[in-house]
């Protein structure tokens, strides 16, 4: 999640014409991104939720596994609840104050929060249940025959 969050900044910020002054990708610690002068801070800023979302649902289409769809489902419901989380926060160094700073209204972060704890909360959730419970697959989703019911070996 946090891979696809951050590079989606750095997509933004190379769309919206901003200096990349530092970079850390390291899993160990958390990504951050730093741009200036960034022209376009609020391209820059939602590029992360936005990319960070789209990536892994792109790639969970094409593959067509529940295991796929469930990381892409975990880092819908993440991005949410991150961007919910630091708005909670205050944290001038996350990314919802730097949005509500660079003039990002409100009511956008709103929706974002509600469309993607919800869908993400509820595909998760369904996700976890075909794995857990052997819930019959969704072939709109192709994530049928890669789980393991519980009880059964393979």
């Amino acid at each position: 999640m946090v891979v696809t969050h951050e590079c989606g900044h750095l997509i933004g910020g190379l769309l919206g014409g901003a200096t990349l002054t530092e970079v850390d990708l390291a899993p160990w610690r958390l990504p951050y991104s730093l741009h200036s002068p960034d022209p376009l801070p609020l391209v820059t800023l939602w590029a992360g939720p936005i990319v960070g979302v789209l990536i892994p649902v792109l790639v969970a289409a094409i593959c067509r596994r529940l295991w796929v769809w469930f990381i892409a489902d975990f880092c819908m419901l993440a991005n949410g609840v991150y961007l919910a989380l630091a708005w909670i926060s205050g944290d001038r160094f996350l990314d919802t104050p730097r949005l509500l700073a660079a003039g990002a209204p409100p009511v956008t972060i709103v929706i974002y929060c509600v469309l993607t704890m919800g869908l993400g909360y509820w595909w998760f959730r369904s996700d976890c249940a075909r794995c857990l419970w052997s819930v019959p697959a969704d072939p709109k989703r192709g994530n049928g025959g890669d789980c393991v019911p519980r009880g059964d070996v393979r």
